[in-house]
């Protein structure tokens, strides 16, 4: 007989693309939620059976959410099964109290999801990408361009599904590809250099899980103004 089975989605976590991937380790699942900030996971409203719940845009809100929601059915009892579908290391905790009540719980994630998390699963399940991508070049800039041209390009090149660029990610992207140390420029940190620049970039949501995107109007203004 199959235990009743919850999953559980760290929307701002885990790519919508691995959808149908995670939906195979929680066969039969009664719910099947995926939690974040729906203005950054909008493309999870998309999948198939899978319910997309606003956690609001704090700090960790989708994780706490995501871990209350779960413990309370662990308490009702209703189900035996929890699949938690998420790289992040956070997420420990709550595998752990979860198989202390004696649940049995399925992790999910990628590569990154650290060691800690994936032992305290009772099963740890591995993430497949859907195609073996080559390694990312640097994108080809011209010599003379600007700063705000060359973050463009480094956005464009390492962004995935249009949601922008890891602002905890981008000075190592700007420091390989084209060689800039914010450290040497005026603003000494990317965060207030974006914040001086509100009409070409975007930075959101506050906090460390914060992506940064180009505005195209923006930069679309840039380029008419240069001619």
């Amino acid at each position: 007989m199959n235990k009743p089975t919850a999953l559980f989605i760290d929307g701002e976590n885990i790519s919508a693309t691995f959808a149908s991937q995670i939906l195979k380790f929680a066969p039969g699942a009664f719910i099947r939620r995926a939690y974040g900030d729906v203005t950054q996971i909008r493309s999870w409203g998309d999948s198939p059976s899978i319910r997309l719940v606003h956690s609001g845009s704090g700090k960790n809100a989708g994780d706490v959410l995501l871990a209350l929601d779960a413990l309370e059915l662990a308490l009702e009892r209703r189900a035996e099964r929890f699949v938690i579908a998420s790289s992040d290391g956070d997420f420990t905790h709550l595998a752990t109290r979860l198989r202390e009540k004696g649940m049995e719980v399925h992790g999910v994630g990628q590569e990154k999801a650290p060691k800690a998390f994936r032992e305290s699963c009772s099963v740890f399940h591995l993430l497949k990408s859907k195609t073996t991508a080559a390694p990312a070049r640097p994108p080809a800039v011209k010599k003379s361009a600007s700063l705000d041209e060359k973050i463009r390009a480094a956005i464009e090149a390492h962004s995935k599904d249009g949601a922008g660029v890891p602002l905890a990610e981008l000075a190592t992207i700007m420091k390989k590809d084209h060689g800039v140390l914010i450290g040497n420029l005026p603003d000494k940190k990317w965060r207030p250099y974006f914040s001086n620049r509100p009409k070409l970039f975007a930075l959101e949501p506050k906090g460390p899980k914060a992506r940064v995107r180009c505005r195209p109007n923006g930069f679309s203004q840039l380029s008419a103004a240069a001619k």
